[in-house]
């Protein structure tokens, strides 16, 4: 009996016998899960939810997002490690899980050997932002005054790891000033609390804080990408005041290792589409997001170079998870 074609593909997938067109066409069969290893309301949480809609479209089966926050975002790593290399399980990379890699010494798994990268998503610059009542009006005098008053200053992050702990981290090292850590689960709860006066300063994601920044609520010191972002022009780079100071987060997204290349290729090009998206890129331009378009190899290459950077600030801060 001779099988309808669709039906031979999919005889050849089960078999592990189809060209790499055939594993696509068949994929996906059934909701795609996409974990997300921060709480929600933050920077993590907007992106994957803005990313899994668009895919959610393109693939025609639905993508859901899902939250599991805990350990810098290693418990959701963890979990699409070990997954099936079937595709239906995504991770959403960051800067946080290079960072994870010489964070902590005892992870069940290795983000470069066990993770499949598949595309980016963003890059973006953190952006500093204060209380209007802070002392300090601009970043030139916010550094002054830290030098001045060594300890008194606290910042919030979304836990140890995260790129709002290692970019402070990475500031306080160039600059040789004194600010005391306080974790949370969330961006959106350090920024809460910054709203509310319990700590003094976020290095903050733009999509967390551009809000009330335009709103007046939060004032903006500077922004840590090596030049200033064209969402808020006005607002200088710390790299004016620090020479040679880059910190920029990224998120993109992983699969299982083993996963087969057609559906990374697959997927890779459908998320390419949605950030070359007039609609999609309008929005994360809005979010202070730069789309963040490469291969598989190519944010391969640039996950390993950033678990390396990030690396070197682990050690020479002597960090340690809390």
């Amino acid at each position: 009996m001779t099988l309808p074609r669709r039906s031979f593909l999919q005889a050849l997938a089960a078999a592990g016998l189809a060209p790499g067109a055939a594993r696509a066409e068949v994929y996906p069969s059934r909701p795609v899960r996409f974990l997300v290893g921060f709480g929600p309301g933050g920077a993590p949480d907007i992106l994957a939810r803005l990313i899994g809609n668009w895919l959610s479209e393109r693939l025609r089966h639905q993508v859901v997002v899902e939250n599991r926050p805990g350990a810098g975002s290693n418990i959701a790593a963890d979990t699409v490690a070990h997954a099936p290399p079937d595709g239906h399980l995504l991770l959403l990379t960051s800067m946080g899980n290079a960072v994870n890699a010489s964070l902590y010494g005892n992870l069940n798994y290795d983000v470069l050997r066990d993770l499949a990268p598949v595309a980016g998503i963003s890059r973006e610059p953190l952006c500093i932002v204060v209380h209007p009542s802070f002392p300090a009006a601009s970043m030139a005098e916010f550094i002054d005054y830290a030098r001045r008053s060594p300890g008194k200053i606290s910042y919030g992050s979304a836990g140890s790891g995260s790129s709002l702990h290692m970019v402070a981290e990475l500031f306080k090292m160039m600059t040789g000033i004194d600010l005391v850590h306080v974790p949370y689960r969330a961006s959106a709860a350090a920024v809460s609390d910054l709203l509310g006066g319990q700590v003094q300063t976020v290095f903050c994601p733009l999509p967390s804080s551009i809000e009330h920044v335009r709103s007046g609520a939060l004032r903006a010191l500077a922004t840590t990408g090596a030049e200033r972002t064209v969402t808020l022009p006005d607002v200088p780079a710390v790299a004016e005041f620090v020479p040679g100071f880059e910190g920029t987060a990224f998120y993109g997204v992983c699969v299982p290792a083993s996963t087969s290349p057609a559906i990374v290729d697959l997927l890779n090009t459908e998320i390419n589409a949605g950030l070359t998206d007039a609609g999609l890129k309008a929005r994360l331009a809005d979010l202070g997001s730069i789309p963040f378009v490469v291969t598989p190899a190519e944010f391969g290459r640039y996950l390993a170079a950033e678990t390396e950077k990030w690396g070197r600030v682990v050690k020479a801060a002597r960090l340690r998870p809390e």
